[in-house]
């Protein structure tokens, strides 16, 4: 294994999330949410899957991919919801046990397909 590589695969994931929380607090927390929900980290993961495994573990992850970012457009929905009742922590707690609800029932959609 390359420890420089894998590094320079964290430099870059870390390096999305300053930049999103960044944009957030001295931008507009709309364009931090864009860059967010932009498929920069997903692309990365393909690309670097891609480089290490080979086209079928990519062609697999990308179709995963699709149906395990439904229970994430539930948490997103859920965490906002819950945000305007509770504060942050019961808000995310709340959001990842409805997002484990959820991604068990795609586990399990996905492996009856």
């Amino acid at each position: 294994m390359d420890y420089l590589y894998t590094l320079l695969k964290f430099v870059i994931g870390g390096s999305v999330i300053v930049g999103v929380t960044f944009l957030a607090e001295h931008v507009d927390p709309r364009y931090g949410g864009m860059i967010a929900a932009a498929p920069i980290i997903t692309t990365l993961a393909f690309l670097f899957t891609y480089s290490e495994a080979g086209s079928e573990t990519t062609r697999q992850l990308v179709i995963s991919t699709f149906w395990f970012a439904i229970p994430t457009l539930i948490f997103l929905l859920s965490f906002w919801f819950l945000m305007n009742r509770f504060s942050l922590l019961p808000s995310i707690g709340g959001a990842y046990g409805i997002w484990l609800g959820a991604l068990l029932l795609m586990n399990r959609l996905v492996a009856m397909a």
